[in-house]
């Protein structure tokens, strides 16, 4: 039997919205091990943690979103799990979700990390897997102008012109429900605690994608409450721009050979 777990970081959430989350994962792998993370100020979410398999943590320095899945991650491992699922708690799903991406990574052991198809409520889908960003990409997702000059760049830049059933090999993948290749992450390292929130899943794509694949597999699908909260609050946005920072500095700004090559051989899958 594969070894399975998964973690969520908790702060201060809506406790009906983390239960969806909780038993979307529970009701589709009962044998699942959940690490609960907890940032918030108080230990209140702890009443969550009533299933012998949920292995709760309270960590109310709040070190971070990546710092805290790293204590999950890093637990996992000494557990000798294979498969790790990072999952936000705005996230739910019905039906077989865990097993077919589980199955379809170890039949591929060059795979390190794989996200599925994400849907909003409305059941359109969230445009998550990117190519490598150049700092105008970062700046043109966020004002949107010119329109039309818009629309050309981002339907290339978050491969929106790819058929929506391809799986493919994607360079950033979405943090909000990822699984991770055990094995992989001891090998590239687990999340840069640089990054207190935003750009952290960039960056262990990206690390990732250098030896292992990370692949988009729209074979399954999960829901997520997309907030876009760097749009609309103002420390959030002063986190994000720390984050976009501490990326292109770790990376490069305007030269990063990498980057290019990276994005090219992307690109290239659907030639």
């Amino acid at each position: 039997m594969q070894k399975i777990s998964a973690s969520i970081v908790l702060y201060k959430n809506e406790y009906n919205q983390l239960m969806a989350a909780v038993n979307s994962l529970f009701n589709n792998y009962p044998e699942l091990t959940l690490y609960l993370v907890d940032n918030s100020p108080t230990s209140e979410l702890s009443k969550i943690a009533g299933n012998p398999q949920i292995v709760y943590s309270h960590l109310p320095s709040n070190p971070g979103f990546g710092a805290a899945h790293n204590v999950a991650i890093n637990a996992a491992i000494d557990e000798n799990k294979q498969y790790h699922f990072i999952v936000n708690p705005d996230i739910y799903f019905e039906g077989d979700v865990i097993m077919p991406m589980v199955n379809y990574m170890q039949q591929n052991e060059n795979i390190g990390m794989m996200m599925p198809q994400v849907l909003n409520e409305d059941k359109t889908i969230q445009n998550l897997p990117k190519l490598l960003p150049k700092p105008s990409d970062i700046l043109w997702r966020k004002f949107k102008r010119p329109r039309n000059a818009y629309n050309k760049f981002i339907n290339n830049y978050e491969l929106r012109f790819v058929s929506k059933e391809v799986i493919y090999n994607a360079p950033v993948l979405s943090g909000c429900f990822t699984l991770l290749n055990l094995k992989a992450i001891k090998e590239v390292g687990v999340y840069d605690d640089r990054y207190f929130m935003y750009f952290e899943d960039w960056d262990l794509s990206r690390r990732m994608h250098r030896t292992y694949q990370t692949i988009y597999f729209p074979s399954v699908s999960v829901y997520h409450g997309y907030e876009s909260g760097a749009n609309k609050n103002g420390k959030l946005f002063k986190i994000f721009l720390q984050s976009a920072f501490a990326y292109f500095n770790k990376w490069g700004w305007l030269f990063d050979k990498e980057r290019n090559i990276v994005n090219a051989a992307a690109l290239a899958q659907f030639k």
